[in-house]
């Protein structure tokens, strides 16, 4: 019978284990894909494999706003369909590498969230899990960094249903103010 707990009210554990199901269903999932990919918050690099001793003339490779399709010529696409996201088309970039690999740079329009797949109708990816890279971050300067962690927390919080860090600095301005003014009734404040 699977677990129909709440991941909230799950002891520690229990969440681990959820965790190593779901990142194992995930792995699974992403492997049976016939290309690999990876992200960063500003693009996508797509592997497609190809026969060895593939030529970039026996190739098709559409990379539109919305959509992209890639394959060998005459045969079925190897990858097509609606983009989870819109692109930046005159930034992206295909080349065949050692004949054998198509390799495909996709920027994105939006460069401040993680993509759950690269087709819409493919399997997702939990971006609440995702772990950017270190040293990715960390050439960031100070600023920089401080607003795209910042980016990270929200989008995190938004997925989960729960409030921002500006909502949540919002609310604990209005409770400071509150305990500073007991006499004011705030039972119909909105907060925006």
């Amino acid at each position: 019978m699977p677990n129909t707990k709440n991941y909230d009210d799950m002891t520690p554990e229990e969440q681990k284990e959820h965790d190593r199901i779901a990142r194992e269903k995930e792995e699974a999932e992403q492997a049976a894909l016939p290309y690999k990919w990876k992200q960063t918050l500003q693009d996508v690099d797509v592997t497609v494999p190809v026969p060895k001793g593939t030529r970039a003339r026996d190739l098709i490779v559409t990379i539109k706003k919305k959509h992209l399709t890639a394959g060998l010529k005459n045969n079925p696409p190897i990858i097509e369909g609606e983009l989870c996201k819109e692109i930046k088309v005159e930034d992206c970039t295909w080349t065949l590498e050692d004949q054998k690999e198509i390799y495909i740079h996709l920027e994105k329009v939006n460069g401040a969230e993680w993509w759950e797949n690269v087709i819409k109708t493919h399997p997702t990816i939990d971006t609440t899990k995702i772990q950017p890279e270190n040293s990715k971050l960390s050439d960031l300067d100070g600023e920089t960094r401080a607003m795209v962690e910042k980016m990270m927390f929200d989008q995190r919080q938004k997925q989960m249903g729960k409030k921002t860090s500006d909502e949540l600095q919002k609310e604990e301005i209005l409770k400071k103010f509150q305990a500073q003014h007991p006499e004011l009734d705030f039972s119909n404040a909105k907060i925006s």
